[in-house]
């Protein structure tokens, strides 16, 4: 059994401040997670579902026995705060805390460690209690260079989510600078948002939104509008912007497991379509999500007869090389590589491949491989005037890559012979010391010899 009467909070006993001066913060007001504010936070915006939140935390029994505390580790702990990574009773505390702010939490076992406890440390059904400590907060980050972040105003319902594909009717507000530029409903295909005026970001966030919910999404201009900006938007390049937007529908695309061999052909063609289209006016990473769809439908598939594998080969072949060149104009070397490699494996004297894995490699100032890799392209077309170009270029990196490290060793070895004979004259001055040090105290020793002994 626990009590109410070991631990104190003001010289009073816990429960009864939190009778006194508490606040029930859950949304069914059942009295599970009790808060009483002990240091007020700063003004301003509360964390919201799905952010990144660093707290330090003390959890003790009534009895006063604590049993665990991140300040004890000198290490503050961090979560994503409402999607149940942690006990509920921190999902709601948590949400209703500012900036700085310093509360504790009286919590009821359905809200933490219910009728089971933690064996050793907990006993069941046992009312705990937190000291919390907010130190930062900020959104959910959906892709792994910062791009587009998340905050979740409206936490939807259900447990699906778009796909590539899915039917979307969405309602978006567009802010740059705290202007409002766009404000409407739109329906559109996830993967294809740009057809819509939508920007890339919104597009990457549908696989990760439920139905009903409403969130603020920070783009950056990769992201957003780019280096172009929008002009009919009067949004120059470059820019930040922000996007509210609530999902209000989908309707989900087939899963790749749903849909038979001869289906995945037939759409292949209109995306492989649909990523040419986005290629040529330069939206690059709109393509590569086409040609990557084309990938994750027939990567697995080998077909019957012998029209099916030549046609997978094909699509497959047709994409990688596509994804290969959209990796080149956005520079992101290593998936040039990796899709060159892959065509490659389709077709080893393929001649896209080998080329554009070339570009990559010179690129990525790997010389000589880029090198082997246009001299592969001239075995299999000798005419390739491109290539030969580039062997050109890469045997000059080469030397002036040989030259540079000529420089740097030349300079070193020199650095290291002044120092050697810096070292050495000053070994010299001190050995010649050390014999002017010992030469003078043997004519003291004589001179003393001759005075004392009789002429």
């Amino acid at each position: 059994m626990t009590t109410d009467q070991d631990l104190t909070m003001d010289g009073q006993p816990a429960t009864a401040v939190f009778a006194a001066k508490g606040i029930d913060v859950t949304t069914s007001k059942d009295q599970g997670v009790i808060k009483v504010v002990k240091r007020q936070g700063l003004d301003g915006e509360r964390p919201m579902i799905g952010d990144r939140v660093t707290v330090h935390y003390t959890g003790k029994l009534l009895t006063g026995n604590k049993f665990d505390c991140s300040r004890d580790r000198k290490e503050a702990f961090c979560f994503n705060v409402g999607k149940g990574q942690v006990l509920k009773a921190w999902d709601i505390g948590v949400l209703s805390m500012q900036m700085g702010e310093v509360c504790t939490l009286l919590c009821k076992p359905e809200y933490a460690y219910g009728s089971a406890g933690n064996p050793e440390k907990i006993p069941p059904n046992s009312l705990v209690v937190f000291e919390m400590e907010l130190l930062k907060f900020e959104g959910e980050m959906l892709t792994d260079d910062s791009g587009i972040m998340r905050r979740i105003k409206v936490k939807g319902d259900g447990y699906t989510n778009p796909n590539d594909g899915s039917s979307v009717e969405v309602h978006l507000e567009g802010r740059c600078g705290g202007r409002l530029f766009d404000c409407r409903d739109v329906s559109f295909i996830v993967g294809e948002a740009e057809d819509k005026g939508v920007p890339l970001g919104v597009d990457r966030a549908m696989d990760k939104m439920q139905k009903g919910e409403c969130c603020i999404l920070y783009l950056k201009p990769k992201y957003g509008f780019g280096s172009k900006g929008k002009p009919e938007y009067k949004i120059g390049p470059d820019r930040d912007i922000i996007y509210e937007v609530t999902l209000k529908n989908f309707q989900r695309a087939k899963e790749t497991w749903e849909m038979d061999l001869t289906e995945k052909i037939d759409l292949a063609a209109g995306v492989k379509h649909k990523g040419n289209q986005y290629f040529k006016v330069g939206l690059y990473h709109q393509a590569v999500i086409q040609y990557q769809r084309i990938v994750s439908w027939l990567e697995m598939e080998c077909g019957s007869g012998i029209e099916q594998p030549k046609r997978i080969q094909s699509f497959m072949l047709t994409a990688h090389l596509n994804l290969a060149l959209c990796f080149l104009r956005i520079k992101e070397f290593s998936q040039v590589v990796d899709n060159c490699n892959k065509a490659i494996e389709l077709d080893e004297k393929n001649e896209k491949a080998l080329y554009r894995r070339g570009e990559a490699r010179l690129l990525r100032n790997e010389f000589t491989m880029a090198m082997e890799d246009f001299q592969l392209v001239l075995r299999v077309n000798p005419s390739n005037r491109a290539a030969l170009a580039q062997i050109y270029i890469c045997q000059s990196k080469i030397k002036e890559h040989h030259e540079h490290d000529k420089k740097i060793y030349a300079n070193m070895f020199q650095k290291f012979a002044e120092r050697d004979t810096k070292f050495g004259k000053t070994k010299r001055r001190h050995d010649e010391s050390m014999r002017s040090g010992i030469n003078g105290e043997v004519g003291n020793k004589k001179s003393r010899r001759s005075q004392d002994c009789p002429s």
